[in-house]
């Protein structure tokens, strides 16, 4: 057995939906009927710049106003106006878009309404029964010979609707709020929600006298119009309380989308503290969301700024986004004008570029770590800085060091810091070698290695402090021991039993007598990935964040203490082999507690023995 038929929806099943679930948030409902007071107005002035109109446009403001004692909100425009038939049309036939039928009637003639017309859905109107039990409209067409219009409904499917006596143009929405929605009663609470999503709509909204709004923000106007002064003065407007910015991209594309903005790099005092809802999404200078992870870059979330798309797909309510490959274009074109603009600023003034990079640096290596065809832009332009304060691009950094710091392997070796104070030491002994060390030590940079070793022929990175300078950077020569195989495994088995740590790994190696008695490392694998994992590295990272530390004690078998070690009774051995491992753990910042007690009198001791 077959049968056809179709699906019979009853509007008074549909209406409590509408009312109560189509928006999360109640105070959208000022957003929307504002809104639609807007269009209704530019309706108006499109008609006008057709010649449909030609009557006088006078002042086109929307007016909100609020009376507490009569539990009244009313938004007021003079704009098109209905009838009777038309709010039959438009009101009673939900989801009946008037935006909708406008743009399509009209774009022959005028190409720019579809951009300058908000309403999409025609289902905001109802959002004024999430607070209202009780909502009127008087409405009077723009047209000749019409007479005004009433319409009165409680939130139920039934409605009245009757001639009124309205002199002017245009519709006034009165809502009897609720009982349960005191809060918008209050002037303050009202005003809040206008600044939030009508601060920049292209008519004028005025509540309690005053206009709210700025109708021409600057993202809508053209870059040559516009000074680093009025860049700078509508930052300070977004946020009061922020120092200025160190630069901005004005956005501005109408083919194959649409999209205005502008985008703000800022100063950054914490390291991936990410303020995320900085940068606002607008549609048709109506606020929609702060939370635009999918049109924007995730490297890109620490900006700040404001987007204006009409083509950014919104979900009916018109409250967030619907990911779809608009999106992804505009999430493309945005990385580009990125990195188009971070490499004209390295071009044109380098030295600028350098002062800024303890600012910007994070942005690049999160945008090469996070996207491909950003790392092939960044990597002409992202710049390494070594001790000495000197900064290098990729390319001039590799062709710096390669003569002195290739190994036996024909590998080039970069040296690195994480704390140039706290590895002083190790810094100074591989500059001592003529070696060159670069600082990296922000959160990124261990990411930041393991990419460049993937995209870097032939280049490998080791923290300086991860082995002893000979190790690091291997040559074909070789340090002899003056020390016996007995001496040495007499030599080791000291300094194990002195330091009595399972922890600590000792080995004796020949280096230079130059060199420090005692040198403690990380192996830089095992240090690299706990780094990584503290970085967020997250997966597989997370076992290498549990492991206890482990340290490579490298005993320096051409230094005298060694002879001294091995020359010395029992006692005087132990408390030797203990002082020189104790100045190592000093080196490394890791003498604390009991044990440093203990070194300061025992260093007393040797000093007045």
């Amino acid at each position: 057995m077959q049968e056809k038929g179709s699906i019979s929806i009853h509007t008074e099943n549909i209406f409590p939906i509408i009312k109560k679930f189509l928006y999360s948030d109640h105070e959208i409902f000022l957003r929307e009927l504002v809104s639609n007071a807007v269009d209704a107005t530019q309706k108006l002035k499109s008609l006008g710049q057709l010649g449909e109109f030609k009557g006088e446009l006078g002042e086109l403001k929307v007016k909100v106003s609020v009376d507490k004692e009569a539990r009244t909100i009313t938004i007021s425009d003079r704009g098109l106006g209905m009838t009777a038939e038309e709010i039959k049309k438009y009101i009673n036939q939900i989801a009946f878009s008037g935006a909708t039928e406008f743009v399509e009637k009209y774009k022959e003639k005028d190409a720019a309404a579809k951009d300058q017309i908000i309403g999409q859905f025609g289902l905001g109107f109802y959002s004024a029964f999430m607070v209202a039990d009780n909502v009127e409209i008087f409405s009077k067409s723009y047209k000749d010979d019409t007479e005004g219009a009433h319409w009165v409904c409680d939130g139920s499917t039934e409605f009245t609707l009757e001639t009124t006596d309205k002199a002017d143009r245009g519709t006034d929405v009165v809502l009897h709020v609720a009982a349960d929605s005191d809060e918008f009663l209050e002037p303050a609470r009202l005003r809040t929600i206008l600044t939030k999503y009508c601060k920049f709509l292209p008519i004028e909204i005025e509540f309690e006298g005053e206009v709210i709004n700025q109708t021409q923000p600057i993202w809508a106007k053209q870059p040559s119009e516009l000074t680093d002064e009025d860049y700078t003065k509508f930052y300070q407007e977004l946020y009061p309380f922020s120092e200025p910015p160190l630069f901005w991209i004005h956005l501005n594309v109408d083919y194959p989308f649409n999209l205005t903005g502008i985008l703000y790099f800022p100063k950054v005092k914490d390291e991936l503290q990410f303020s995320r809802n900085k940068i606002q999404l607008y549609s048709r200078q109506v606020f929609i969301t702060d939370e635009v992870k999918d049109v924007v870059p995730e490297f890109l979330m620490l900006l700040h700024g404001v987007i204006d798309s009409p083509d950014i797909p919104l979900n009916v309510s018109r409250s967030f986004l619907q990911a779809d490959a608009a999106v992804k274009k505009i999430n493309t074109y945005i990385t580009k004008k990125v990195a188009d603009k971070l490499a004209e600023l390295y071009r044109k003034d380098r030295a600028g570029f350098e002062e800024k990079w303890s600012d910007i640096g994070l942005f690049v290596k999160y945008g090469m770590l996070s996207d491909e065809k950003f790392y092939e832009k960044a990597k002409d332009f992202v710049l390494l800085q070594n001790t000495a304060g000197k900064f290098f691009t990729l390319s001039e950094y590799q062709e710096f060091v390669q003569a002195n710091q290739k190994d036996k392997n024909e590998q080039t070796v970069v040296l690195y810091t994480t704390d140039a104070e706290a590895q002083h030491g190790f810094v100074q002994a591989a500059q001592d070698r003529g070696y060159d060390v670069l600082k990296l030590d922000t959160v990124l940079d261990s990411h930041f290695i393991g990419q460049l070793e993937q995209k870097l022929e032939k280049v490998t990175f080791k923290r300086v402090d991860a082995d002893t300078i000979g190790k690091l950077i291997e040559k074909d020569e070789a340090t002899e021991s003056v020390l016996s195989d007995d001496d040495k495994t007499k030599l080791q088995e000291l300094f194990t039993t002195a330091i009595s740590n399972p922890q600590m790994h000792v080995q004796i190696e020949a280096l230079s007598p130059q060199d420090a008695p005692v040198i403690i490392t990380v192996p830089e694998f095992m240090r690299r990935m706990k780094d990584m994992q503290r970085a967020g590295g997250g997966g597989g990272m997370q076992m290498f964040g549990s492991l206890p530390d482990s340290y490579t004690v490298s005993v320096n078998a051409n230094h005298p203490v060694a002879q001294r070690v091995l020359s010395a009774d029992d006692e005087a051995s132990q408390k030797l082999a203990r002082q020189a491992f104790d100045l190592a753990l000093l080196a490394q910042g890791l003498l604390k507690g009991e044990a440093l007690t203990a070194f300061v009198k025992r260093s007393a001791d040797l000093l007045t023995a």
